[in-house]
């Protein structure tokens, strides 16, 4: 995870870093025209790469309106899924493979609101503008239940002679993982069994944003965010240690969204 999103951040703040010197010599505008914006409200979507995620963490949505020429106010939803640190997938002697360990899946759905700045403008139609932002809001988490397939037979390797049972992981019952798995479940199997875990978020970030055309808009946001839950949500169980040993209730990331947007 960590070398996709340290090169996928390289390869696109070096695109956009060679906007403005391309847009160096442009025809000399007023210092008004310059810092009073064309549009009130701007509308975005994204995906989103985190220090806590897979390959692709999750996607959001932002919009944004204008109060003045520097401040703004926004609302957002992001949805991710988060992944314990010490995930690993092991291959099974069946041929699929499964997480050793886990027992729930954690989604999270983060509404936020919050204020952005411009720290940097950029000309009317070209170049890079930064901002900064700072947002809050609730975090609502839904564990589901990770299920795997587990030959309750006689575990010789053959499929079709097992007694073989789509459940939910359980290191007390399911005593012999390496030998008596058989693959991982569909990722919906446990979906009807779904648990709320409540919790609150925060964040701060820098946005580089790059907009040749008036009514578009297209960036970068890089930032960290802190979130933490009532409980600890149990991601990874192992038998005979607590929840709480392995599983942390805080839980800070860096993130990196690529977003695309309007503007009227």
């Amino acid at each position: 995870m960590r070398t996709p999103f340290v090169f996928g951040c390289g390869l696109l703040l070096a695109a956009i870093g060679a906007a403005p010197a391309a847009q160096a010599q442009q025809t000399q505008v007023t210092s008004s025209s310059n810092d009073e914006p064309s549009y009130r409200k701007e509308f975005t979507y994204g995906i989103n790469f985190n220090t806590r995620g897979g390959l692709i963490g999750g996607a959001s949505v932002r919009s944004t309106r204008l109060l003045n020429q520097d401040w703004s106010r926004f609302w957002s939803l992001e949805a991710v899924e988060i992944k314990h640190p010490k995930e690993q997938k092991v291959a099974t002697r069946y041929g699929g493979s499964f997480v050793y360990g886990k027992s729930n899946y954690l989604f999270a759905i983060r509404p936020s609101v919050g204020l952005q700045r411009v720290i940097f403008r950029k000309a009317p139609e070209s170049g890079v503008q930064v901002n900064a932002l700072v947002g809050a809001g609730p975090s609502i988490g839904l564990l589901m239940p990770y299920y795997i397939s587990y030959d309750y037979g006689n575990g010789q390797g053959n499929p079709n002679a097992s007694d073989i049972r789509n459940e939910q992981y359980n290191p007390d019952i399911h005593r012999s993982p390496q030998e008596l798995v058989v693959d991982r479940a569909p990722l919906f199997s446990g979906a009807g069994e779904t648990k709320p875990a409540l919790g609150a978020h925060l964040r701060g970030a820098l946005s580089f944003e790059y907009g040749r055309y008036r009514d578009a808009v297209a960036g970068v946001e890089v930032g960290f965010l802190v979130e933490a839950y009532t409980k600890d949500p149990a991601i990874i169980r192992v038998a005979q240690v607590p929840d709480n040993d392995l599983n942390d209730q805080f839980l800070p990331s860096v993130y990196l969204t690529l977003y695309l947007g309007t503007r009227n």
